[in-house]
């Protein structure tokens, strides 16, 4: 457990809904429930439940996005390349909501989506997540408790959030889980396992990263941390080469550029994509920001590193 929240503390750990589900329902105010849809290619990852958890996985809408909370049943729903045009490059995508929802469209599913057209085997790991209340007003009366405490402890002289450490053993097995998956099925699904990697967001991008430094059975090819956070680590000898993305606008930022440097120092390849503009949350792109372009650079960074040739038949 030390292991764990030290790693979490260099990593500045966020809950990274915080301040980017604060402005949107500043703006809007509005989340709608959503009927649980259907799901018909989820594998359960047989991960088990959320401890303390009395409600039920129900899901909302909020700027056109359906997103689920209370997940006590991790999955992992493939998204394959048409016959033909897969390279064996495989990802594991995590979507983010700091650990208390999951953007599963906006950050998973049309990111999946957009791998597969580019022939690459991807993953949408559902993980479970931290519970919050049962009725949409309880949860967003937590959720405002939460911002408002935030809001003050910036007021009270601080320049930033205090990073707040969590304890992701549950997260952390369902992404072994998905990955032993993977390699089991490798033939199945047509997966090179020398080249097998994670992209997530936001909280995601802090499973990816945590699922790096800690876990002892994933041999990730490569990842791709999307607007997580930006504080120093211990970088594992064995640490896979990163493509990291963030915006200046985004408040994870902050001027810091801790995990690049880490990274660097520790002789790994790495490639840092620092976007004028995009603030946090925008998945493959928001209309008129610059970063709308970092898809297109990470499939070239595949590209070049040799992640997108042709899977090798022999």
């Amino acid at each position: 457990m030390s292991n764990l929240l030290n790693s979490l503390g260099k990593f500045s750990l966020l809950i990274t809904f915080l301040f980017y589900a604060n402005s949107i329902m500043a703006q809007d105010g509005t989340i709608y429930p959503l009927e649980t849809p259907d799901e018909p290619n989820a594998i359960p990852l047989g991960t088990g439940g959320v401890k303390d958890q009395p409600a039920s996985e129900t899901w909302f809408r909020q700027w056109g996005d359906p997103m689920a909370r209370n997940i006590t049943v991790a999955t992992l729903t493939p998204f394959l390349p048409e016959p033909g045009k897969a390279n064996g490059t495989t990802v594991i995508v995590a979507p983010g909501g700091g650990f208390r929802w999951l953007s599963l469209d906006n950050e998973g599913w049309k990111v999946a989506k957009a791998l597969a057209d580019q022939g690459i085997n991807a993953f949408v790991l559902k993980y479970r997540l931290h519970p919050t209340p049962e009725s949409l007003d309880g949860f967003r009366e937590s959720m405002n408790r939460t911002f408002d405490a935030a809001a003050n402890s910036a007021q009270g002289g601080e320049s930033r959030p205090r990073p707040v450490q969590r304890d992701l053993s549950d997260q952390l097995e369902d992404a072994e889980a998905a990955y032993a998956m993977i390699v089991e099925r490798a033939e199945e699904w047509g997966v090179d396992t020398d080249r097998i990697g994670m992209i997530g967001f936001s909280a995601g991008a802090g499973l990816t990263m945590h699922s790096t430094l800690n876990s002892k059975t994933m041999k990730l090819a490569f990842i791709g941390p999307i607007y997580g956070g930006m504080g120093p680590v211990e970088v594992p000898k064995d640490a896979p080469p990163m493509f990291n993305v963030i915006a200046t606008d985004d408040f994870l930022f902050n001027g810091q550029n801790g995990i690049i440097e880490s990274w660097y120092k520790a002789g790994i390849p790495v490639e840092f994509h620092l976007y004028q503009n995009g603030g946090h949350g925008f998945g493959l792109g928001n209309p008129n920001r610059t970063s709308n372009r970092w898809f297109d650079a990470f499939i070239h960074w595949l590209d070049v590193n040799e992640f997108l040739s042709e899977k090798s038949t022999d």
